[in-house]
């Protein structure tokens, strides 16, 4: 096997990748992952034990058992960038030999399960309910760098959103993957089921107007209103396609779940975001536990 170079996988003088700062033997085979560095306790303070609890810049974690499963909850910051980092460390923790800095020939495939928060963009679809997304829609060019193509249906929808929404090359090249349907079968009673969008900013990706204006002013409306089938878009948010998509590529079986904590086209927020995000988080784990 080709052994991969010290500047293309960074290794710290603990034996630890080098951004999650995570030797193999800390990582759970089903992890979470969550955006704020902050919410990583407040998943794990469910455990029944906490094994390891690591911390390198934006990117906390911590191991330990809930029940007879073995858990790790991590932060990935915000954003497809990071995104990319913690795929790819995740997968490079059980999947290559640190010390040989060579593939392994046995892959293991793991459960990544993002919880996270997000806005809806249908008016059916009320702050503090949870949405499960049956696809990432990338509008962020993430997947772009590597070598992926979307299946037969996919690449219909991906067309059929193209020319509805009518994104152009200078904005995007947008992708779509499909989450684990191994995973999205355990969530279905009190989820809300539909594509993600995930862009690749708060503020004018996602339609937002302070002092700037916007090069796509209809944006909100052309997502909200887009069908296939019986697919429609139902939230947005900057993480779920580059998981679906790197979590494809490379053997994982990825989830995202979002906790509805705006709406676009009512123009509401929540009223407690905090209790929304912690309802979410309950009732993941005890499916997590039961599955």
């Amino acid at each position: 096997m080709q052994r991969i170079q010290e500047s293309e996988l960074i290794i710290n003088n603990r034996g630890a990748v080098y951004h999650l700062d995570l030797r193999p033997e800390e990582l759970a085979h089903t992890i979470i992952t969550v955006g704020d560095p902050d919410r990583v306790a407040t998943v794990s303070k469910h455990f029944d034990r906490i094994e390891h609890k690591r911390s390198h810049r934006e990117f906390v974690s911590h191991t330990g058992i809930l029940g007879k499963k073995r858990l790790t909850v991590i932060s990935t910051g915000i954003g497809p960038d990071n995104i990319d980092i913690v795929l790819n460390e995740l997968d490079a923790l059980v999947n290559i030999d640190l010390l040989t800095r060579t593939i392994k020939p046995q892959l293991t495939q793991l459960n990544i399960i993002r919880l996270g928060t997000s806005g809806a963009l249908q008016a059916d679809i009320p702050v503090d309910s949870f949405v499960v997304s049956t696809h990432g829609l990338g509008i962020d060019n993430l997947l772009n760098f590597y070598r992926y193509e979307e299946n037969e249906e996919e690449k219909q929808l991906l067309q059929s959103f193209i020319t509805q929404t009518q994104l152009s090359q200078r904005i995007s090249q947008p992708y779509i993957c499909g989450g684990s349907a191994h995973l999205i079968k355990h969530f279905v009673n009190n989820f809300h089921h539909g594509i993600t969008v995930t862009c690749p900013g708060f503020y004018g990706p996602q339609g937002r107007i302070l002092r700037l204006g916007l090069s796509n002013p209809h944006l909100i409306d052309r997502l909200t209103q887009f069908a296939f089938g019986p697919h429609r878009i139902t939230n947005f948010e900057m993480e779920t396609s580059g998981i679906y998509g790197l979590g494809k590529l490379l053997g994982h079986h990825a989830l995202s779940i979002s906790a509805i904590v705006a709406n676009r086209v009512t123009k509401q927020f929540s009223k407690d975001s905090q209790a929304a995000i912690e309802e979410l988080i309950k009732n993941a784990l005890e499916i997590i536990n039961n599955w």
